[in-house]
């Protein structure tokens, strides 16, 4: 038995949902912590893609066992339209195979008004980027103790309790301070009346399934979302997301005990990308023909909003923060074959500024928007990599690319990706495999 969490190491978009779909071969259950339907995960099987925001993506494979813990944020509609689409594609989602948290909170439609307004607000340079889903003002609510729960749609009288509650407040914000359109209480109670009626069957309590599971000897993957410099305490603050996004919150997010947690996979992509605002030192201006190289042969778009994502070099001080916050034990090296063709690549060592040397991210919103890094080249290959499907076939100064990460990080890759379908994917260190 092995309980293995997996989180982001960079700005999200790292290719988490293809390690946690390579994974979920060894795992029982498949638990979902933190954040919303403002993430994405993107998975080729077979040539075919699938986009997921809320549902676990180990959903694709059967015989598994998926959760949506408490730390998890939850758009109806959203949910309900990916078990739709999911079912149009002939993968059917019921009861025995998702569980919904009762503890999880409701993204109501005055969260995603008020995410509009207030973003719209803001002065250019003080945006902060956000997807408009919601999530902010939901997290906002669960913190301030007024928030709705999953488990509060089976009791329909405390529901329409919590939502009469804060419609006055809501719609005063929204008339009053941002000039927007109020909510209507009657038109929310009847949307949720029936979605609540779809979810039922789904919700329960996940902390008490997973501690059953545990004492089964059964294998557990939890998947994170974005990544960890967006984590809300410890990422480049205010452009962060709502929730804690590094490995901790796993615990938390689902009601699972952290002694029982076994090994730490950090996604990290063989460079660096970011969508919206927000410090990124070792990015390459729009424009810059190896930036836009990048974009282009990585697809580097959102899969939740479809933004462009801002492309440059691999970060070594973002990649040792990550390191070090989320006590990671093994390392899953994505889109290696993005960089085939690069005469040089780049990776920051360390960051300068006025004179002084920074090897962690500082904390100073300022000053991380003034960081110039320090960067190591090294020589690039040519050879497409895509077919290659073990370690040692792959070029040198590939394989040297990825022990200088192994070097600069202090942490073993489990996992390298050289490809973006499942098969194009290298397994050097299973996590759940049985320690010897």
């Amino acid at each position: 038995m092995a309980s293995v969490v997996v989180v982001g190491t960079q700005w999200g978009d790292e290719g988490k949902g293809k390690i946690v779909d390579l994974l979920t071969r060894y795992a029982d259950f498949i638990v979902r912590f933190q954040g919303g339907n403002n993430a994405g995960h993107t998975l080729v099987v077979n040539g075919e893609k699938f986009i997921f925001h809320i549902i676990p993506s180990g959903i694709l494979n059967e015989g598994k066992f998926c959760m949506i813990g408490n730390g998890v944020i939850i758009d109806p509609a959203t949910l309900l339209e990916e078990i739709d689409e999911l079912a149009a594609r002939g993968l059917s989602v019921t009861a025995d195979r998702l569980m919904i948290s009762e503890n999880a909170h409701l993204i109501m439609p005055y969260h995603k008004s008020l995410d509009h307004a207030s973003e719209a607000s803001l002065v250019r340079g003080k945006k902060l980027g956000t997807t408009g889903r919601g999530i902010g003002p939901c997290y906002m609510d669960k913190v301030g103790r007024c928030g709705i729960k999953v488990g509060d749609l089976l009791d329909p009288d405390l529901f329409v309790d919590k939502l009469r509650a804060n419609i006055d407040e809501k719609n005063f914000l929204l008339t009053q301070k941002y000039g927007a359109e109020p909510v209507s209480l009657d038109e929310i109670r009847r949307a949720f009346e029936k979605f609540a009626e779809r979810m039922a069957p789904f919700i329960g309590n996940v902390s008490v399934q997973l501690d059953r599971a545990r004492k089964s000897g059964r294998n557990i993957l939890f998947e994170g979302a974005q990544g960890t410099q967006l984590d809300i305490d410890h990422g480049t603050y205010p452009f962060v997301t709502s929730s804690n996004t590094i490995a901790g919150n796993a615990c938390i997010g689902s009601g699972f005990g952290p002694a029982h947690i076994d090994s730490v996979i950090g996604i990290l992509k063989a460079y660096t990308t970011r969508v919206g605002e927000g410090p990124f030192p070792t990015e390459l201006p729009e424009g810059d023909l190896i930036g836009d190289q990048l974009q282009e042969k990585g697809g580097e778009f959102g899969a939740t909003t479809g933004r462009r994502r801002r492309c440059g070099w691999l970060d070594g001080v973002v990649a040792s923060d990550a390191v070090r916050l989320n006590g990671l034990t093994g390392l899953a090296i994505t889109k290696l074959d993005v960089l085939s063709g690069q005469p040089k690549l780049k990776i920051a060592r360390q960051y300068r500024v006025a004179g002084r040397v920074y090897d962690c991210m500082p904390g100073n919103i300022r000053e991380t928007s003034r960081l110039e890094p320090v960067y190591e080249e090294v020589e690039g290959w040519v050879e497409d990599i895509s077919g290659v499907r073990q370690l040692d076939d792959l070029p040198q100064k590939a394989r040297d690319y990825i022990h200088l990460i192994e070097d600069m990080t202090g942490v073993e890759p489990a996992i390298v990706s050289v490809g973006p379908d499942r098969e194009e994917t290298l397994l050097l260190k299973n996590p759940f495999a049985k320690k010897q």
